[in-house]
């Protein structure tokens, strides 16, 4: 069996790449250029993804098609029109690929989505299901929406499968952004104010995202689904520091400051939106993965943390 992985030098697909390997199937990475992924991988270069992509040698011949090469959110976007930066590749890239895919004989392809399609934040115990109405709030969550209905129009016309799995921030070896910039403040001892924040966040292990993709890649039951993902445990932003100094075996220095002071100096400073993600409910019910694949997280938190202190510090 055939898989064809896109995105298979990013965080998520590089990770998949040497799992499906191991596993024993047979990997073909899609790539924008050579050598950026492992050399014993098969490497299809497909230059930049849009519209105009010509995927034919890379599904040619593949049963599979995991697809995760997307633009990403990015927090200060210098495109002219971000929307249609988005659209440009995560619909008409998506979409143009999935159409060659279906007539090349691929029988499902598996879409790497984001809760963002859900929206950014929950009410307390309240949380997102697939059930819920789609309400994107910017550009990228907006077209990650526009591409998973043209996935299904495309599923509805030509009969090939298609899984959508919807992973909110995913940490691991490897990972940059805040969560890698937290994960160095707590590994230094810096003093962090954000010992009173007591919301609930679902994230998810890079590990366990990778194990529900290959769920997904064959289980029956998963065609034509749409899927939330998590580690089935939700946390606050003070017990993740907690665990990052756990994991990291130093102490956590955490100032108790009160969530309306981090709010006020945040809009001060325009971090506002940062102070949100710290500081705001998100949580995922992962119920449906469970029951319909029998899918178990098969790491906890306090293990993916360590996997990604020791990513950090190797012994």
């Amino acid at each position: 069996m055939t898989i064809l992985v896109t995105g298979a030098s990013g965080l998520v697909g590089g990770r998949l790449c040497q799992r499906l390997m191991r596993d024993g199937s047979s990997v073909r990475a899609a790539v924008r250029s050579s050598g950026s992924v492992a050399s014993r991988l098969q490497q299809v270069i497909v230059g930049s993804v849009d519209g105009a992509t010509q995927w034919q040698h890379a599904v040619s011949g593949a049963h599979l098609v995991v697809h995760l090469a997307a633009r990403v959110h990015v927090m200060h976007d210098t495109a002219i029109d971000p929307v249609a930066a988005f659209r440009a590749v995560n619909v008409d890239g998506t979409l143009a690929l999935a159409r060659q895919a279906a007539a090349a004989g691929v029988t499902r392809f598996v879409f790497i989505s984001s809760v963002k399609v859900n929206g950014e934040l929950t009410l307390p115990g309240c949380a997102f299901t697939e059930a819920d109405a789609p309400n994107p709030q910017d550009a990228y969550g907006l077209s990650k929406r526009e591409a998973e209905q043209g996935l299904h129009q495309i599923a509805s016309d030509t009969g090939m499968e298609v899984v959508i799995i919807r992973p909110p921030l995913v940490y691991g070896p490897g990972v940059k952004a805040n969560f890698a910039a937290l994960m160095r403040a707590v590994q230094r001892g810096w003093p962090l104010p954000l010992g009173a924040v007591h919301n609930r966040r679902s994230l998810v292990a890079l590990d366990n995202l990778v194990d529900f993709i290959v769920v997904c890649v064959t289980h029956p039951q998963a065609a034509n689904q749409t899927f939330l993902v998590s580690d089935g445990q939700d946390l606050s932003t003070t017990q993740l520091v907690r665990g990052m100094a756990q994991a990291a075996d130093v102490p956590a220095r955490l100032l108790q400051v009160p969530v309306w002071v981090l709010q006020a100096g945040a809009a001060l400073l325009g971090k506002g939106d940062a102070v949100q993600r710290l500081c705001g409910n998100l949580q995922i019910d992962i119920s449906k993965a469970r029951q319909m694949l029998g899918w178990v997280p098969p790491i906890s938190i306090a293990e993916g943390l360590r996997r990604v202190v020791q990513d950090i510090n190797p012994s």
